[in-house]
């Protein structure tokens, strides 16, 4: 088992024999073909259809910032693809995929789905690729959009971030302060910078919308949902790994410096394979909370 988000070898992927997956494969041709992408899957609990749908409308500005922390596929089909994030270049390739418009209400969200349904592009609901939408099956804002971590200790950084990000925005809701209002275009635009650089270089900071050192830009998260964090007795702990990101590199650049050692990717997949089954770094433990 590796901790990789694109298998960075040629690869021939087997769909396995199940109707929905066949039935998606005969449907989406090569998209569906090619799609050996793992990704991170957060999924934190809310109280109501709204509450999970004005969440959605106010941290979707912060995506790419996670986006940019957890890139680790640089390699595809035996590649380096110039971006940090391939993965989500891959995945970006369904008609679903990507971020949405500030619906303001659980109704917009409700009729968009029903929308994009009755197109008969999705096959179904669990083809509403979103980079964040309401789960069909709990009651929780499930945000998709990061790579599979390097390092386990990340993933756990990036689940505390996703939920510290959910219960701000849920405190702003309730507060009544406004959604931001990016349109969709931007923040693709913005996606494709993080999926290119990570955070290894520069991210777009959602309060200028213009490139800034990631470094600056993951700053701005941090403080926009500090209070949270000290709440939850987990500031120190968060900022000591994101730290160890932005001083050490993301995943992808420690793929890219494995093969710099040995020009073999065979050095990128072993390297996975040891940190994935690298015991993680004690640190102090929060204790366990209810609902983000």
């Amino acid at each position: 088992m590796a901790a990789l988000p694109a298998a960075p070898h040629p690869v021939v992927p087997h769909v396995v024999h199940e109707a929905r997956a066949q039935h998606v494969r005969h449907r989406f041709g090569l998209t569906a073909a090619e799609q050996l992408t793992c990704g991170f899957h957060v999924h934190v609990a809310v109280h109501s259809r709204q509450e999970a749908v004005a969440v959605l409308d106010r941290i979707r500005v912060w995506l790419p910032v996670l986006l940019g922390l957890s890139a680790n596929s640089p390699f595809w089909n035996g590649v380096d693809t110039g971006y940090a994030s391939y993965r989500y270049q891959a995945w970006s390739r369904w008609p679903t995929a990507g971020p949405t418009e500030v619906f303001g209400t659980s109704a917009a969200y409700d009729e968009h789905r029903r929308d994009l349904l009755a197109s008969g592009v999705p096959l179904d609901a669990g083809m509403l690729y979103f980079d964040a939408r309401l789960c069909e099956h709990q009651p929780t804002v499930e945000v998709r959009v990061a790579d599979v971590c390097l390092q386990a200790e990340h993933a756990a950084v990036l689940a505390v971030l996703v939920r510290a990000l959910v219960e701000t925005a849920a405190r702003a809701w309730k507060a009544g302060d406004p959604a931001p209002d990016v349109r969709v275009g931007l923040l693709r635009a913005w996606m494709w910078q993080a999926s290119h650089d990570g955070a290894d270089s520069q991210l777009i900071s959602p309060t200028t919308g213009t490139p800034a050192p990631a470094a600056d830009v993951v700053a701005e998260l941090l403080e926009a949902v500090r209070p949270v964090l000290v709440e939850y007795q987990e500031e120190d702990a968060v900022e000591a790994v994101i730290t160890e990101i932005l001083r050490e590199g993301t995943g992808a650049l420690h793929q890219r410096a494995a093969y710099r050692r040995g020009q073999d990717l065979h050095e990128v997949v072993q390297q996975a394979i040891e940190t994935t089954h690298h015991a993680v770094k004690t640190a102090p433990a929060a204790p366990p909370r209810p609902r983000a």
